[in-house]
């Protein structure tokens, strides 16, 4: 089985030191990048994520404080990872829920801008629940009838985040070897930013996901509530979202 690709496709994971994607930070990414002829080009690099990793993400990916203390930083590392990113779609294990998210708040630190509304998502962990309901050890023993010894290294889960896509697409007819079908079946909605807070209604028109204005339409809210925005701003929210409630606010005709 080959990806039928129209441009590159990176599949990713990230070793990290928690699960906010607004607080913490990357220790690990590993990225195996597909080329449209099929050649197969793997990155890992470790990340001095610059705070304590907790030894409950220590348990887990078994990375330490001392394994990073001499690694580069993000900041030293991204603009030769956007290059290497360039014009390639994405792909991974539960990445638009997690690994996405964290990744472009990483780079808004960093102060690289890079431009990931023009790519594709394929989010893997979405297909199999929706087909299986599954962990991914067990998704790589049921599609690729292997055991995945080194869960929780972000290559080793990479890598079998790539198979288990390509066994996916032997197995079910119904799946189209066709990357903007495959991102659209294994999204969970159009969301306008990667945290999920900003959706889109029926009109095509950017609402809150949350809180006392849900369901409401972003730039009426502000127009009408301007202490929203400031308070969305000055609150722990990810800096992504506050970059696309920011644009909105700036577009609107009362800003």
């Amino acid at each position: 089985m080959k990806l039928n690709l129209k441009r590159p496709i990176i599949f990713f994971d990230l070793e990290t030191t928690g699960t906010d994607t607004s607080r913490d930070r990357i220790v690990e990414i590993s990225m195996v990048k597909i080329a449209p002829d099929g050649e197969k080009t793997i990155k890992t690099r470790r990340i001095n994520p610059q705070m304590p990793i907790p030894a409950q993400a220590t348990e887990i990916h078994h990375i330490s404080d001392e394994d990073v203390k001499d690694c580069p930083t993000f900041k030293q590392i991204a603009k030769s990872l956007k290059e290497f990113m360039e014009g390639c779609d994405f792909g991974g294990f539960n990445s638009n829920r997690f690994d996405l998210p964290l990744l472009v708040e990483e780079f808004l630190r960093a102060e690289v801008d890079v431009d990931f509304r023009r790519r594709r998502y394929i989010d893997v962990q979405n297909i199999f629940h929706k087909k299986e309901e599954r962990t991914l050890v067990a998704a790589y023993r049921f599609y690729c009838n292997k055991d995945l010894d080194a869960a929780h290294s972000a290559e080793a889960d990479t890598l079998a985040t790539y198979e288990v896509l390509l066994s996916q697409l032997e197995r079910y007819d119904d799946l189209k070897n066709d990357v903007e079908f495959l991102a659209e079946y294994s999204s969970r909605g159009a969301t306008a930013d990667f945290a999920g807070r900003i959706a889109y209604n029926d009109k095509e028109q950017e609402i809150f996901t949350f809180g006392k204005y849900k369901g409401q339409v972003v730039s009426e809210v502000f127009n009408t509530d301007p202490s929203y925005y400031d308070w969305m701003m000055k609150g722990d929210f990810p800096q992504y979202t506050k970059k696309i409630i920011t644009e909105i606010k700036l577009r609107s005709k009362k800003f």
